[in-house]
């Protein structure tokens, strides 16, 4: 075994070690609550817009996006545009390295604010941003989504607007399709379910009306997706368990 081959074996028993580390991942479970009632999430930027992820999920995402080599990137939910530069900027590294040259990221969102429209469009990563304003499920925007699909040779799906279970539904019904096999659809905010319904009293999700239940729903029907339970356990403190699917077939 050469030195590269044993260190990622340890690397997978350690993150198999964690996934059976009930303390731990109670204890990562309880900083991210604490972390979420005092708005952790929204102290960050990249690349000078603000981005409303945790930062050891922004290291997964990369992980993802380096070993997909996507040369499309879909996102529902843009905000602020931190998460759209993110994403932009890892293609262009991957173009860098031999990956797509013309990889794009299309973000859509219902209320694409003035401000935040000139600041994305004004972004040196630009060049490899589109954005559509609309529900991510009016049969409209769907269908401009799909169309901008069917020109790809490989898609990853990240889903991070509406957290509702019915929304989150219908997004996984419509864009889960699209995820190219051996790529993901990455369902942010699953953890949800898993804390207590007051640490979003002021949004209309809570447990049992989350990301996690309909990533759980659809599931069900749908087993060309798993979910990869070995980056949520390596993770430990992540907005997304359950919620990273990869698909299989």
């Amino acid at each position: 075994m050469n030195p590269i081959q044993q260190f990622e074996q340890e690397r997978e028993a350690r993150i198999a070690k964690l996934g059976q580390d009930q303390a731990f991942q109670e204890q990562s479970r309880q900083w991210l609550e604490q972390s979420m009632r005092r708005q952790y999430v929204y102290n960050f930027s990249w690349l000078g817009r603000p981005i409303i992820q945790n930062p050891i999920d922004m290291v997964a995402t990369q992980e993802i996006i380096w070993s997909v080599q996507p040369d499309l990137i879909i996102e529902t939910g843009i905000a602020h545009g931190g998460s759209l530069i993110f994403s932009a900027a890892m293609l262009e590294l991957n173009a860098a390295c031999g990956g797509p040259a013309d990889a794009r990221v299309l973000g859509v969102d219902i209320d694409i604010r003035a401000h935040n429209r000139e600041a994305i469009e004004q972004h040196p990563m630009a060049k490899r941003i589109s954005m559509i304003q609309g529900s991510s499920v009016a049969p409209e925007v769907v269908a401009q989504v799909c169309a901008a699909a069917q020109q790809a040779k490989k898609v990853l799906v990240m889903l991070d607007s509406n957290h509702t279970h019915e929304h989150v539904l219908q997004e996984l019904q419509h864009y889960a399709p699209l995820v190219s096999k051996d790529s993901y659809c990455i369902v942010f905010d699953t953890f949800v379910e898993d804390v207590p319904a007051d640490v979003f009293e002021d949004r209309p999700w809570y447990p049992g009306n989350s990301p996690k239940s309909a990533v759980h729903a659809y599931l069900k029907d749908h087993p060309e997706f798993v979910i990869d339970a070995a980056m949520h356990q390596k993770l430990q403190i992540t907005v997304a368990p359950d919620g990273f699917l990869r698909r299989i077939a």
